[in-house]
Formats: C-alpha cells, sequence, structure tokens
C-alpha cells in the first residue's frame, strides 16, 4: 500500500503501524511523487493526505480514479462535514480527520482492503451477473454497464450498488448500509453513505433528480426496484 503525506513523522508513524500488521509500505512526499510510484508499483490501498504541496490530495485522487480503483482513504486536518463531503465526493472511500488514532486508521484499511480483495477474487461461476433493466452488474469483474456503457465505481461504490442489486425490493436503512458495506458501527451523524449514493447515483441514472435504480424511502433508506 502507498502512504502520501508531506509530514515525514506522519509518513513514517503510518507506515510503522502498517508494517507491524504485515504489510509492505510504499511512501510518497505529495501527489505527483504518488502517481510515480504508482506507475512503478502494483498498490492495494492508498493512504492520502489532502493538503499537500505540487499536487494536493484531492486532484491526486482524482487523476488516481481515471484509471485505477483501490480504495483510498484520505487524511486531513479539516474536520467540516463539507470537507469530508468533497473529499468523498471526489472518489474517496473513507475520510479521517487529523489527529487521528493510528490503531483506528489500521482497523480502517484492514477492512477497507477485505472488500477489495473480495470483490476482485475470481469466481468460478457466472452466476454473479445481475441485470436490471439497464444496469448489468457483473461481480466476478466488477464490471458496471449501463445501456451498454461501461461506468466506473470505486470498490465502496460497487459494494453499496451490491448490496441493493442483490436485495431487490429490500429498503436497507443507513444504518445497516453502514454497518453492511464498512463492517463497523454507524455513527449517527454520518453522511458517509448519503455521499456515497449520489456519486453512485451521478454514474448510472439518466436524471439523479427522478432515479430509475436506487430509490430512497423518505425517513426509512434506500432501495431497488425488483423491476425498472
Amino acid at each position: 500500500m502507498l502512504v502520501v503525506d508531506d509530514d515525514e513523522e506522519i509518513r513514517n508513524l503510518i507506515a510503522i503501524y502498517l508494517q507491524n500488521e504485515g504489510y509492505r509500505v510504499l511512501k510518497a512526499a505529495d501527489g505527483m511523487e504518488a502517481l510515480e510510484v504508482l506507475k512503478q508499483n502494483e498498490v492495494h490501498l492508498l493512504v492520502l493526505d489532502i493538503m499537500m504541496p505540487r499536487l494536493d490530495g484531492i486532484q491526486a485522487c482524482l487523476k488516481i480514479r481515471e484509471e485505477q480503483h483501490m480504495p483510498i482513504i484520505m487524511l486531513s486536518a479539516k474536520s467540516q462535514d463539507m470537507d469530508k463531503i468533497y473529499g468523498l465526493s471526489t472518489g474517496a472511500d473513507d475520510y479521517m480527520t487529523k489527529p487521528f488514532n493510528p490503531l483506528e486508521l489500521v482497523a480502517r484499511v484492514k477492512s477497507q482492503l477485505r472488500r477489495y480483495l473480495r470483490l476482485n477474487q475470481g469466481y468460478t461461476a457466472r452466476e454473479d451477473e445481475i441485470e436490471i433493466g439497464d444496469l448489468t452488474i457483473n461481480t466476478a469483474t466488477r464490471e458496471v454497464k449501463v445501456n451498454g456503457r461501461d461506468v466506473k465505481l470505486t470498490p465502496t461504490e460497487f459494494a453499496i450498488l451490491e448490496l441493493l442489486a442483490r436485495n431487490r425490493g429490500v429498503v436497507f436503512s443507513t444504518e445497516q448500509i453502514y454497518e453492511r458495506v464498512w463492517k463497523e458501527p454507524f455513527c449517527q451523524s454520518d453522511n458517509t453513505v448519503m455521499v456515497h449514493i449520489r456519486k453512485i447515483r451521478e454514474k448510472i441514472e439518466e436524471d439523479t433528480r427522478k432515479p430509475r435504480y436506487i430509490k430512497t424511502v423518505w425517513g426509512v433508506g434506500y432501495k431497488i426496484e425488483s423491476v425498472v
């Protein structure tokens, strides 16, 4: 995995905790250096600081998402909800505010990696292809198509879509989606699920104001209809 932060002490601290868990850790001091590391190495997860010189974490995330889909955990000294929403909307899968507990970061890394590696495992059967109207989801190849058009989803976005698609007609609350996808307790004030639902809709819906696929059940949660 790759740790990107312009603060050398933070880079080294995160690397020590991750290496203690047996992970191979690469390091970069800014977004430009991170892009170069990614060209030369296979990376399964990024820990990416936002405020950095040359190329900041937001711009780096946008460039990385043009070609790669590994989980990205953003770090920021900014704790406002809008900062978090902006970070997640660029393609990040999780967001932590500095100062943070390194053990919590390790736990989140493990959670993201479990989901990412599970989604990338090969399947011997073709039973994992889900079709809902013009939407096709292949969980073996992690391919999503709408009207034959390829749709690029982050690992977290894919996990949410797969959960709803496999359980068509079932309404999942925000808390249920979070705990099923993130595998950790839900925080009542956390709007992470809402942000990811919005991003999925932007990618698969023709009109996000009148979604065909992911429906909002006001006061309850979200579902994908049995028939679209």
